[in-house]
């Protein structure tokens, strides 16, 4: 048992310098904070100076508008494009972390001469989850000085979310990209390569889901099986934070509850980890 703590430990360490010396993940990083704060403050705040109601600003009033900028509503704005675009962004990682050990060869190179299978792989889904609850934590702080910055400018006070909105937001968006990190990840074992991973993962995410719920629509019994898709459950959960009537964003449903959503992605963690390491434990590497 303690030598397996240890092997996973290294694991972790060792994986940890790996992510923070690859090109990719920091772009895959920073390629989701510049969106967040593109669709969620740029447009917005550019459609409030300019007075445009129109499209740009989803027909929201001036006053609703600017509220959604200001900090009290960063739990709320940070989390809604999470459930889509964020999510892609993150399986894409998951799947390249997992998927070019095999393209690149270098798990065969860990998996004989490293610690164990289990505690390879188990110390890259936790380094994974780790870089998610980190990636939440900067946005959330990214987004509140944004938001801070455009209330002094509007001549507005600076009033904070309180700690449990705080916290409820923070939690949501840990969550949701954590969901969709791992679920990256087991899609990499199943094709045991980054590209193939890659393609399917986004064409799951940005096609299949919405196609299958625009089948629900027509054909009723066909709704038992979306409502349980991990789309549904992320973008339930980005929707219960929602307060302000309008356009949902791409990806953001109220088909569930919080708590059915927290329980089904909670579900959705547990089998794709445990997918990944079953698959890349059982499987050849040939």
């Amino acid at each position: 048992m303690i030598g397996t703590t240890k092997d996973l430990l290294a694991s972790m360490r060792a994986e940890s310098v790996r992510l923070g010396r690859w090109p990719a993940f920091w772009i895959v990083l920073g390629t989701w904070v510049l969106l967040n704060l593109t669709f969620a403050y740029l447009f917005n705040y550019l459609a409030y100076t300019s007075g445009d109601s129109g499209a740009m600003s989803d027909g929201l009033p001036r006053d609703v508008l600017l509220g959604q900028l200001l900090p009290g509503a960063v739990p709320e704005v940070f989390t809604q494009g999470m459930a889509m675009f964020g999510g892609a962004l993150m399986l894409l990682l998951g799947a390249l972390a997992v998927g070019s050990g095999y393209g690149w060869g270098t798990w065969k190179t860990v998996f004989t001469q490293g610690p164990s299978r289990p505690a390879a792989i188990g110390g890259l889904l936790v380094s994974l989850l780790l870089v998610v609850v980190a990636l939440v934590c900067v946005a959330f702080a990214v987004d509140l000085g944004v938001a801070s910055l455009i209330a002094l400018t509007e001549d507005r006070a600076v009033v904070l979310p309180s700690l449990s909105q705080s916290a409820v937001g923070i939690l949501t968006g840990t969550a949701i990209l954590g969901m969709w990190t791992l679920a990256g990840a087991f899609i990499g074992a199943v094709a045991r390569g980054p590209a193939l991973a890659v393609g399917l993962g986004l064409v799951w995410v940005l096609v299949v889901e919405n196609l299958l719920r625009g089948v629900a629509g027509i054909f009723g019994p066909v709704e038992v099986v979306t409502d349980l898709l991990p789309g549904t459950a992320a973008g339930s959960l980005a929707g219960a934070m929602r307060t302000v009537d309008g356009p949902p964003t791409p990806g953001v449903l109220d088909i569930l509850t919080r708590g059915e959503s927290l329980a089904l992605l909670t579900v959705y963690v547990l089998v794709f980890a445990g997918g990944t390491l079953w698959l890349t434990t059982r499987r050849d590497l040939t």
